[in-house]
């Protein structure tokens, strides 16, 4: 049952995602940018976490996962740091999946060789 829910929520943003795609002239760069917005907004009002729960992986595996986690962080920062935690809370959050991001992007460069059209 937890993969069938995933799949209805991951569902659910790709389907919204493409009703914004094909309705709007947003370009794809600040519908991403809306997806990681909108996780941090719902994570902001509670509101992320029951939907986790319910669609698991379906909706924290993409970029509202993102938003969530960069919330979370600077949730956790400010209660522990004050002030300076809205500034640290979300890089330490969300570092290790940027890195993770950056290190296979480059491997994938060295192994992969693009196949330019003149």
């Amino acid at each position: 049952m937890d993969y069938v829910m995933a799949f209805v929520g991951g569902g659910i943003v790709c389907a919204l995602v493409q009703i914004l795609m094909e309705k709007t002239k947003l370009m794809p760069g600040r519908i991403m940018v809306l997806l990681v917005v909108t996780g941090a907004i719902l994570s902001f009002v509670g509101i992320f976490q029951p939907l986790q729960e319910i669609f698991g992986a379906g909706i924290s595996v993409p970029l509202l996962g993102f938003g969530h986690i960069l919330m979370k962080g600077v949730k956790e920062a400010v209660d522990s740091d004050g002030f300076m935690g809205l500034f640290t809370g979300g890089l330490k959050a969300a570092a290790v999946g940027c890195s993770a991001a950056l290190i296979f992007g480059l491997l994938a460069a060295f192994i992969f060789r693009p196949k330019m059209k003149h």
